[in-house]
């Protein structure tokens, strides 16, 4: 298998598509075997205790899952997330970026589910875990369908 976009591909699909938070990710890799994405820490991701807080784990688990899933189908901008679930089990290591090991473990035509693993950056016990499905919209080519399935 190979992959519909790589690294570089997915990042510039961020900067088009998602603009508003792309500065704060960057593909470090992107395999048929997963993805990694690094969420570059900053003061606005803290909460307070010098911690990163929960919300921004969350959306590292989530952005990390949903490019694992364009790595293998293409830029989808509709592909959404139906389902989540995380457990924070560490508190992250102050001052260090995160990184997030995403694997699709099903991905099929209307459904993807996967996990990902969060990691302060070189530490090696994992500081958050999370299980997602995301639904992925059909394939449209109708001119009335376009524009809400695929980009």
């Amino acid at each position: 298998m190979t992959l519909a976009m790589d690294a570089a591909a997915l990042e510039a699909f961020l900067k088009r598509d998602f603009g508003q938070v792309a500065a704060d990710f960057a593909v470090d890799r992107a395999e048929v075997a997963g993805l990694t994405l690094r969420l570059r820490v900053a003061d606005r991701h803290l909460r307070p205790g010098g911690t990163v807080s929960g919300p921004a784990m969350f959306g590292l688990a989530d952005v990390a899952m949903y490019l694992a899933i364009l790595s293998r189908i293409g830029p989808v901008a509709l592909a959404v997330t139906t389902n989540c679930a995380i457990d924070f089990m560490r508190k992250p290591q102050a001052g260090r970026d995160l990184l997030a090991e995403a694997r699709v473990l099903k991905l099929g035509r209307s459904l993807a589910v996967g996990d990902v693993l969060i990691f302060s950056e070189g530490v090696v016990e994992p500081v958050a875990r999370a299980s997602l499905t995301y639904a992925i919209p059909p394939k449209c080519n109708s001119p009335r369908k376009r524009g809400l399935c695929q980009a």
